[in-house]
């Protein structure tokens, strides 16, 4: 069939802006003008030809729309019949006339007026394509019809009767609930087969979504049905169980607990909200899950030590002893522990000294915890911190949410027993926060005596007090834990253990423990002095003595197999027979260089696990003035670097020395083992001295080491760790160590061993460094002349040492 085409004609005419409505070609629709704009634009209609252009807006919430918010296609239609309601109101019957599309708005007031044109219209199509397009419409809308929404049997007859696609479409949008996009995409369409193509893609989703709909309703449905049932079930087993009587079993328990809560004899605060809770579980049917949340918290709180207190029993003799036998040295430890008791015992009632005590692993930080809970006599309860991230494991949860339990601080009390334990929180400085809270927040109220005579744990909600408490927390660093909660504590550094107290530990205490453990004995084993010796030097690297626990463990076990198989009832081990045991030695002594060498120097460095020897080398070449630094130094270190080069040539004419070398010599300071991240200002003046040494080519003291930070006036600045760095000397044979004349103080710390044993040089500027560690030549020691307090010399006996650990600070 050929195309009929309307010719094109513009027109004006009123508009009416509809908001969530559609009017589609040959539809009676009757609708509410409420907006005096539109009530005009009817009105002038009506004084016309009663024809008038409805289009949809575009958001059905404004109240008052403009041009730029209303559709470019909607439909002409006729007025035929207004009826004045009360009020300001009008209900209008329109019928659709065709479709028109919006040139441009003539005025927007009073009411809108606009130039509309009708677009050509194509005439539907018969053929094959149409039939199965019209056909397949019927088959939908019956499917519809049986899903969804009945629809009147005027309705289907009419779409059963239907031949034209385009009039056919614009029915079933117009009578089939859909969205407004949807009803304006087909009134969009020009094309009759096309636009019944939309309205076949719309009604099929239409068609998916009340599925869809349906099965939730089902899912739904059923779940309400089986809930249903199971109330139904649930009140006739409360009536069969009234009427036999078992609801006493659930008052019996109720008053059980008021009976516990007045035993108690709390304050009134706590002892009313226990009776209320108690009360309520004696209304509550068996088995609700309401009823186990209560009678849970009612358990927890009253198992907690409201009223008990063990008595202390500090005897300031009895404690210093107790110290002596679990812990071998430390003494600044011993000596503030024994302090506070003493405060303890002269006023009791003072309270919130928290002690941290900061070491290295292994070092005994624990067990100094639990040998002052022995000394008071008190209960000793211990709380892992390493890696809580949840404010809740210090608070607790709220006993409503499912597996709700008390903080790690309710638990431990619990345990205890007592209300005055000694507690432990350990490893304080690996707390981490995360969207879950930050624990180390709610620290702050457990440590602080001013707020935590009243803290609630989430769970219990009770007021509990732990102002008793004496917390102990240990940390391996400082520098990890946040400034608030650090504020609230008192360090006590504990330092790494000399080789002499590894012995004496190892000997008095270790060796003991693990012949108890191997089921050995003194007579069955026998471990001579320099074994441990030898452990020590050549099988641990470390702070504490867990390894060297752990070896002393591996001879035990190899010596309760050859006695297990009856190879020997007797086992004797001693320094010669560790590498058969145990293989070859795993680290080398640190020894002094068998000659004085130029550009070479021993500095100290400290480490998280000890002190250690540090040779520094400088080598000068011909070049143009190059800097090379190697050994994996870091940023601090590389600029004491600098700054000693600085110094050097700011001296360079009283020290004879080439004033140019920095235009003409290539200068490389390389510090050995590159692969050990190294840093710290303390290796200032040892490389200060190699420069010296390498550029006036005069040889180093080989017996001599220093430490100590460089300025550019050649001031020599003091440094930490002094007593770790004088370990190190010591164990390689040094016998001379140049210091920071501000570190003479600390030469009070040091073992005697290393006292008796090195001489010790404190030095305020470079000029004494220099002269006391270089070899000058006769036409130069007048160049290096320096003061230098010296303290006694005694010579030194290298012993060894703890090998090589990767190095912190220098």
């Amino acid at each position: 069939m050929k195309k009929s085409i309307i010719l094109n004609e513009q027109i004006s005419m009123p508009l009416l802006a509809l908001r969530g409505i559609a009017v589609f070609p040959g539809m009676l629709l009757h609708f509410d003008v409420g907006r005096k704009k539109s009530i005009i634009a009817i009105n002038e209609a009506m004084k016309e030809n009663q024809h008038i252009f409805l289009v949809a807006q575009r958001d059905m919430r404004d109240e008052e729309t403009n041009a730029s918010n209303i559709f470019e296609i909607g439909t002409v239609a006729i007025v035929k019949q207004i009826l004045h309601l009360p009020g300001e109101t009008i209900k209008v019957l329109v019928e659709g006339l065709h479709r028109a599309k919006l040139i441009r708005i003539l005025n927007e007031e009073p009411f809108f007026s606009a130039i509309v044109e009708e677009p050509a219209i194509l005439a539907a199509a018969q053929n094959i394509s149409a039939e199965a397009l019209i056909r397949r419409a019927q088959e939908m809308i019956t499917e519809f019809s049986e899903i969804g929404p009945k629809l009147p049997a005027d309705l289907l007859t009419e779409i059963i009767a239907a031949t034209d696609t385009g009039k056919l479409a614009d029915f079933i949008a117009s009578n089939i609930f859909m969205r407004l996009e949807d009803k304006q995409l087909v009134l969009e369409e020009f094309s009759p087969s096309k636009r019944l193509t939309t309205a076949l893609k719309i009604l099929d989703r239409e068609i998916s979504i009340i599925d869809f709909e349906q099965e939730i309703g089902r899912k739904v449905h059923t779940q309400i049905d089986k809930g249903q049932r199971e109330y139904y079930i649930r009140e006739q087993m409360k009536v069969l169980s009234t009427e036999l009587g078992e609801n006493e079993s659930t008052q019996d328990e109720a008053q059980a607990y008021h009976e516990k809560i007045e035993a108690l004899k709390l304050n009134d605060e706590i002892a009313e909200k226990l009776h209320k809770e108690a009360e309520r579980l004696a209304k509550m049917p068996n088995g609700s899950h309401e009823g186990t949340v209560v009678r849970t918290w009612l358990d927890t709180v009253l198992t907690l030590p409201w009223n008990k207190l063990s008595k202390d029993k500090i005897e300031l003799i009895n404690a210093k002893k107790v110290l002596d036998e679990n812990h071998f040295g430390l003494e600044k430890v011993k000596e503030r522990i024994i302090e506070m008791l003493a405060v303890k015992k002269l006023a009791p009632s003072i309270n919130g000294q928290i002690l941290c005590l900061v070491g290295p692993p292994g070092v005994g930080k624990t067990s100094i915890a639990r040998s002052v809970a022995k000394a008071m006599g008190r209960k000793y309860v211990r709380v892992s911190l390493g890696g809580a991230r949840d404010e809740a494991d210090i608070r607790g949860h709220r006993k409503t949410y499912i597996g709700a339990m008390p903080g790690r601080i309710i638990n431990a009390l619990t345990l205890a027993g007592t209300r005055n334990p000694v507690m432990l929180l350990d490893e304080v400085d690996k707390l981490f926060s995360d969207y879950r809270g930050d624990p180390s927040a709610a620290l702050l109220e457990v440590l602080d005596s001013e707020q935590n005579f009243a803290f609630r744990d989430h769970f219990v909600e009770l007021p509990f007090d732990l102002t008793d408490v004496l917390f102990i927390t240990t940390a391996n660093t400082t520098e990890t834990i946040p400034d608030p909660l650090f504020d609230r504590m008192e360090v006590i550094l504990i330092p790494s253990y000399t080789r002499e107290e590894k012995f004496n530990i190892a000997k008095k205490h270790l060796v003991s423990k693990q012949l108890k453990k191997h089921g050995l004995s003194k007579k069955t084993l026998k471990i001579a002095d320099d074994t441990i010796f030898g452990l020590v030097d050549f099988y641990t690297r470390e702070a504490g003595v867990r390894r060297l626990e752990r070896e002393i463990a591996s001879l035990c076990r190899k010596a309760a197999k050859e006695i297990a198989v009856g190879a020997k009832s007797v086992v004797s081990i001693n320094n010669l027979d560790l590498e058969r045991l145990l293989g070859p030695h795993r680290f080398k002594p640190e020894t002094i260089s068998e000659k004085d060498e130029i550009g070479v120097v021993t500095g100290l460095a400290w480490t998280s696990v000890g002190g250690e020897t540090m040779p520094i080398e400088v080598a000068v070449l011909d070049g143009s003035g190059k800097i090379e630094l190697t050994g994996s130094l870091g940023d601090v270190m590389k600029e004491s670097a600098m700054a000693a080069i600085s110094y050097i040539r700011s001296r360079a004419s009283e020290l004879d020395i080439e004033k140019e070398f920095y235009k003409t010599k290539d200068i490389h300071i390389h510090v050995p083992e590159g692969a050990i991240p190294k840093d710290g200002p303390s290796a200032g003046v040892t490389m200060a001295t190699a420069l010296v040494s390498a550029l006036m080519h005069q040889p180093v003291r080989r017996d001599v080491a220093m430490t100590g930070e460089i300025t550019l006036r050649g001031r020599v600045l003091p440094i930490g760790g002094l007593r770790e760095k004088t370990m190190a000397a010591y164990r390689a044979g040094i016998k001379t160590i140049v210091i920071p004349a501000d570190n003479n103080a600390d030469l009070a710390e040091l073992d005697n061993v290393v006292k008796e044993n090195i001489k010790f040089v404190t030095a305020e500027n470079m000029d004494i460094v220099l002269k006391t560690a270089i070899i000058f030549s006769e036409n130069k020691i007048a160049s290096a002349q320096a003061a230098a307090t010296v303290m006694t010399p005694i010579n030194c006996v290298p012993l060894g040492d703890l090998g090589h650990r990767p190095v912190i600070s220098q």
